[in-house]
C-alpha cells in the first residue's frame, strides 16, 4: 500500500512588478513568511528565499483514484510579479500504476479554476500590483507525488527495483512494459536523496518524493519556486519579443524623431535587468546544499539556464539598439552645435567685414 499526498502546482505571471511593503491580507486570509523547517543540518546564517504566503480553507472534493477528500490551498507571491498555487491532495492506492490518472487534478484543482482564483487574487491586491495582469492566461503546471518512505528497503534500492513503474508514472503512460530502456534511464536520471529513506525523482512534468509530510515541505518549496521561475522567464521573453517589435517598428516610421523611443527603451531595459536578477536571486539556496541540489535538477529539467540565457540575450539586443539610439542622438547633437559654430563664425565674420565694405 502506498499512501501520500500529490501536489499540483501551478504558476501565474500576475503584474510586471510589485510594490515592496508587505502584503497584509490576501482574500481575507493573512499572510505570513515561508518557514525553512528543514531536519538536516544547516549553515546557521544561509540565506532562502522566503515569499508571502497565505493558506485559503481547504475544500471537500472528488479525487482522481474515486471517492472524496480535502484539497488544501496554498498562494505564494514573489516581490516581482508571480503567483504559485499548490493544491494537495491524500492519495492511498496499491501500485503506482494507480496513480497515473491523478495527473490530471480534480475540477476544483483544474487549470480553469486556478485562473479564476489567480484572477480573484489580482482583483484583491491590485492596489500593489505594478501594471496588473487583469486575466492571467498563461500558467505552468507541474505535479509532485509525495509517498511515504519505504519501511523495508532503502529508497535507492527501492528505486533500483521500480525504475520502470516509476517512468511509467512521471511520463504518464499506463503500461510500463511499453517503455523501451533509453527513455526509462532518461527519465529517471535526475535523482537525489539526503537520508537512506528519502528519494526524489525530477522529470520534466512530475516529480516523484518518497519522505515524510514534515522534510518534504522544503523540497517541495524548491520545485515550487523552479516551476514560477520557468513561468517568470517566458513571460520575460514574450514581454521583450513585443518590445523590440514595437522598437523596430517605430524606428522605421520615425526615423529621426526617437527621444520618446530612446525613454521608453531605457526604462524597460532597467526594469527587465532588475526584474531579472530579483528571479535569479529567488532560486539561489546558499549553504543548503541539499536544496541546492534539488534546485540543480529541475533547472535541468526545466532548462532554466537555456531560458535565462535567451532572456539575457534579448536584453543584450535591447541594450545594443539602446546605445546605438543614444549615438545616433549624441551625433545629431554634434551635427547641430557644429552648425551653431558655424553660424555664429559667419555671423561674427559679417560683423567684422561689413562695417569695412561701407566707409
Amino acid at each position: 500500500m502506498l499512501t501520500g499526498h500529490v501536489t499540483w502546482l501551478y504558476a501565474f505571471d500576475i503584474a510586471h512588478d510589485m510594490r515592496r511593503e508587505p502584503l497584509k491580507t490576501v482574500l481575507g486570509r493573512p499572510v505570513e513568511p515561508w518557514l525553512l523547517a528543514t531536519d538536516h543540518r544547516v549553515p546557521r546564517q544561509s540565506f532562502f528565499h522566503r515569499p508571502q504566503t497565505i493558506r485559503l480553507p481547504p475544500l471537500e472534493s472528488a479525487l482522481p483514484g474515486g471517492g472524496s477528500g480535502n484539497l488544501e490551498r496554498t498562494l505564494k507571491i514573489l516581490p516581482v510579479g508571480g503567483l504559485s498555487l499548490a493544491i494537495t491532495a491524500p492519495v492511498c492506492v496499491d501500485s503506482l500504476s494507480q496513480l497515473v490518472p491523478w495527473h490530471e487534478p480534480p475540477s476544483l484543482a483544474a487549470a480553469s479554476a486556478m485562473r479564476n482564483l489567480a484572477q480573484m487574487v489580482v482583483q484583491d491586491i491590485r492596489e500593489h500590483l505594478i501594471q496588473p495582469i487583469d486575466f492571467p492566461e498563461e500558467t505552468e503546471a507541474y505535479t509532485v507525488f509525495r509517498l511515504d518512505p519505504p519501511c523495508d528497503q532503502d529508497a535507492m534500492a527501492w528505486l533500483a527495483q521500480h525504475r520502470r513503474e516509476v517512468a511509467a508514472l512521471l511520463t504518464q503512460e499506463l503500461d510500463a512494459e511499453r517503455l523501451c530502456a533509453e527513455e526509462v534511464a532518461e527519465t529517471t536520471s535526475r535523482y537525489l536523496g539526503y537520508y537512506k529513506d528519502d528519494l526524489l525523482v525530477v522529470d520534466w512534468d512530475a516529480a516523484l518524493l518518497l519522505d515524510r509530510p514534515g522534510p518534504a515541505r522544503e523540497i517541495l518549496h524548491v520545485l515550487e519556486l523552479a516551476n514560477l521561475q520557468l513561468c517568470e522567464l517566458e513571460a520575460y521573453d514574450r514581454l521583450l519579443d513585443s518590445a523590440m517589435e514595437r522598437s523596430y517598428t517605430d524606428l522605421s516610421r520615425r526615423r529621426q524623431r526617437n527621444g520618446a523611443l530612446l525613454r521608453k527603451l531605457g526604462e524597460l531595459r532597467i526594469d527587465l535587468s532588475r526584474l531579472s536578477d530579483e528571479l535569479t536571486h529567488a532560486g539561489k539556496f546558499l549553504g543548503d546544499w541539499h536544496l541546492a541540489r534539488v534546485y540543480e535538477a529541475a533547472s535541468s529539467r526545466f532548462h532554466l539556464s537555456d531560458w535565462q540565457r535567451v532572456v539575457d540575450d534579448k536584453l543584450k539586443t535591447l541594450d545594443d539598439l539602446y546605445q546605438t539610439l543614444k549615438h545616433d542622438q549624441f551625433n545629431r547633437w554634434l551635427l547641430i552645435l557644429e552648425l551653431v559654430v558655424i553660424v555664429i563664425l559667419v555671423l561674427e565674420a559679417t560683423l567684422v567685414i561689413y562695417p569695412l565694405l561701407h566707409r
